[in-house]
C-alpha cells in the first residue's frame, strides 16, 4: 500500500513534472486518484504532460492542471501555490524535482554556476518555503520530496556546479525535516530522493535507448513510493549497475576523507586507488 497521503482526491504538486522522474511521479499520483498539478517550463512539454495525465487520472481533466514556472523565481512559485489552492484547496504532496545539468568546470563563466544554483538549489528553497507554511496550516499529513543526487554526497570530479547545488540541497532538506518535525502539529515530513542512474532527458546525452545499467523513471518512482511507505528520509535508489551496498561504501569512504585526514576526493587520487578498491569490496 502507498503512503496514506497518496490517497484519492489529495493533491500533489510536482515542480519539474513534465518529463522524467517528475512526470513518472505525476502519473503514479494520478493513477492513485490524486489531483495533480505539474509545473514546468515549455508549453509543448506541459501540453503533452497534461494530455497524458488526463488519460491516466480516473477523474480526467477535472483532476489535472499544469502551469509554467521558473522555480528560480520565488514569484513564479508563489503563483503556482496560490493557483493550486484556488483550484484544489491546497497541497498534500510537494515534489521539488526541477533540475538542470548543463555541465560545468571550476572556472567556467559565473553565469553558468548561477543558473545551476538558481534552479537546483534555490528552486527547492523557494518551493519549500512557499508551500510548507500553507501545508502546515491545513493541519493534515503531507510530504515534501526533494530530488537530490548521489553527486551531492560523494561529489565526484567533473561537474562542480551541479555537485555544489545538490550538496546544498541535501543540507537544506535535512534542515527542513528537522524544522518540520519540531513544528506543531508535526504532520508534514520532508524526504530526500537520491536517484541512481536513471534514463531521462537529463541523462540521455543523445542516446535514444536506455542503457542496460540504468533504471527507468517509473522504476525510480516505484522505489520512492515503497520507501516513503517505510518512512525513509534518505531514499537511496540503486540501479542496474550499482547496488546499494556499493553506494554505501562510496559514501562511507567520502566521509572517511575527513575522519582519516586523506586528500580531498581521495577516491580519485592515484595514491589511494588500491585502498579504495579494497574498501569497496569489504562487507
Amino acid at each position: 500500500m502507498p503512503h496514506p497521503v497518496m490517497s484519492p482526491n489529495n493533491v500533489a504538486v510536482i515542480m519539474g513534472g513534465a518529463s522524467g522522474i517528475g512526470f513518472a511521479a505525476a502519473q503514479r499520483f494520478a493513477r492513485l486518484g490524486m489531483k495533480v498539478c505539474v509545473a514546468d517550463l515549455g508549453a509543448d512539454h506541459l501540453a503533452t504532460a497534461e494530455a497524458g495525465l488526463k488519460s491516466t487520472s480516473p477523474g480526467g481533466a477535472a483532476n489535472v492542471m499544469t502551469m509554467a514556472v521558473d522555480v528560480s523565481e520565488a514569484e513564479d512559485v508563489s503563483k503556482v501555490e496560490a493557483a493550486v489552492r484556488d483550484r484544489f484547496g491546497g497541497t498534500d504532496i510537494l515534489m521539488n524535482n526541477a533540475g538542470i545539468q548543463p555541465g560545468s568546470t571550476m572556472f567556467t563563466k559565473p553565469e553558468n554556476w548561477q543558473r545551476v544554483l538558481a534552479v537546483n538549489l534555490w528552486g527547492v528553497i523557494h518551493g519549500s518555503q512557499i508551500f510548507a507554511p500553507r501545508m502546515i496550516e491545513r493541519g493534515r499529513p503531507g510530504l515534501i520530496i526533494n530530488t537530490g543526487s548521489k553527486q551531492g554526497i560523494t561529489t565526484p570530479p567533473g561537474d562542480p556546479a551541479y555537485n555544489v547545488s545538490k550538496a546544498g540541497l541535501k543540507a537544506f532538506t535535512e534542515a527542513l525535516e528537522h524544522e518540520l518535525r519540531n513544528t506543531k502539529p508535526g504532520l508534514i515530513t520532508a524526504h530526500l530522493l537520491i536517484p541512481g542512474f536513471v534514463f531521462t532527458g537529463l541523462t540521455a546525452k543523445g542516446r535514444t535507448e536506455k542503457p542496460a545499467g540504468a533504471w527507468t523513471a517509473e522504476q525510480t518512482v516505484d522505489f520512492m513510493v515503497e520507501r516513503l511507505e517505510a518512512g525513509d528520509f534518505y531514499i537511496l535508489c540503486p540501479d542496474n549497475d550499482t547496488p546499494r551496498r556499493l553506494d554505501e561504501r562510496r559514501m562511507l569512504w567520502a566521509m572517511g576523507d575527513i575522519v582519516d585526514n586523506r586528500p580531498a576526493l581521495s577516491r580519485w587520487h592515484p595514491d589511494y586507488a588500491d585502498a579504495f578498491a579494497k574498501f569497496a569490496k569489504e562487507s
